[in-house]
């Protein structure tokens, strides 16, 4: 007879090993049975008031702020006073992080000019903004650690690009609106001034910060028997969020589909995804690191915070499900990216030993 760790042990690396199969599942049970995730998006839980900015605490946003406090709960106090040991290589991945998907969305904002509907192509400039305005995920760190990364440097990136989300997400909200038109150009002004400061602080920052000090007071014992309990939850939130908004806009994209805009929206975000890997592995290489500070990096650098993306998007640009499409896609190939990633890692790495 299993006992419940070992149930929960069982269900945490099921998750784990098919987490992309899972989120494919949720795609597709979104797009065949949306009113339940539709439902969800809709529980709220009062009002806050921040900045002047008037905000529902939802349900997603409930979930996202746990992710991050998962996510601060994994950072080992004990490894704090480490975090900047590589300075150089954490500004470098950094800086990198935040300006070579803008220069990449400029490309795209050139070429998208050709395109035959303007408004399609500001659906998907919107999404890229999204994508790439958001920090760090900390499921960067899980690929990281199987693929025998340096760990501290993976941490390094997550912590600071989450630190540092509410002065570079409205910077980038403003680049990009500097690439869009009319009323697209409106609400990424919308997104920088007003739509963003609660989630970032509420949902974001100071759950992180919460669950770095509930690490400190539990110990490292405590939170390493909760892991297996606390990947679970964490997975199956992460699933709930995504299903929940590709609820709203994958039904109506089924029952109407695009091909042209569907097929060149997923090629713009592959190519973003693998533009993404890509600069963390030339960071590393231009800075000659070491091969766990490489792999790092490229998982740093691929992988973005997309529950945050969403939930804002849920919030801010309810009328424009369309925007989401962008974001549905790259959490999608992140994952499918960074397991290719790892696989090609774990191949090169008995070589390199």
């Amino acid at each position: 007879m299993v006992s419940r760790k070992g149930l929960v042990d069982r269900c945490a690396h099921f998750t784990h090993r098919y987490f992309i199969y899972l989120l494919l599942g949720c795609y597709i049970v979104a797009a065949i049975w949306p009113d339940p995730g539709k439902s969800i998006r809709n529980v709220s839980f009062g009002e806050i008031t921040f900045r002047n900015e008037h905000s529902k605490v939802t349900f997603p946003m409930i979930m996202l702020s746990f992710l991050l406090l998962n996510a601060g709960l994994g950072v080992k106090t004990s490894e704090l006073r480490n975090l900047l040991k590589t300075p150089v290589v954490v500004v470098a991945g950094l800086v990198a992080n935040t300006f070579i998907p803008l220069v990449y969305i400029f490309i795209v904002s050139l070429l998208l000019r050709f395109y035959h509907d303007a408004d399609e192509a500001q659906h998907i400039l919107i999404g890229l903004a999204l994508i790439v305005a958001m920090p760090i995920a900390g499921s960067s760190t899980a690929w990281t650690q199987n693929a025998n990364g340096d760990l501290t440097l993976s941490l390094s990136l997550v912590l600071f690009s989450t630190l540092l989300s509410p002065l570079t997400t409205p910077l980038t909200f403003d680049a990009v609106e500097h690439m869009s038109t009319g009323e697209y150009a409106k609400i990424l002004d919308d997104l920088e001034t007003n739509g963003t400061g609660f989630l970032l602080v509420f949902c974001v920052l100071l759950p992180s910060i919460l669950g770095i000090i509930l690490h400190g007071i539990l110990g490292a014992k405590r939170v390493e028997k909760l892991k297996p309990l606390l990947k679970l939850i964490n997975s199956l939130d992460l699933l709930l969020l995504n299903y929940s908004n590709a609820a709203v806009s994958l039904p109506q994209l089924i029952a109407k589909p695009d091909w042209d805009w569907l097929i060149l929206t997923f090629i713009i975000v592959l190519c973003l995804c693998l533009v993404a890997f890509g600069a963390g592995w030339l960071i590393g290489y231009f800075l000659r690191t070491e091969p766990p500070e490489r792999v790092s990096l490229i998982f740093g650098l691929g992988m973005n915070n997309n529950g945050t993306g969403l939930v804002l998007a849920s919030l801010a640009l309810s009328h424009y499900p369309a925007t989401m499409l962008p974001v549905i896609f790259y959490t999608l190939l992140q994952h499918l990216v960074a397991g290719i990633v790892d696989a090609i890692w774990c191949l090169k790495e008995p070589e390199s030993s």
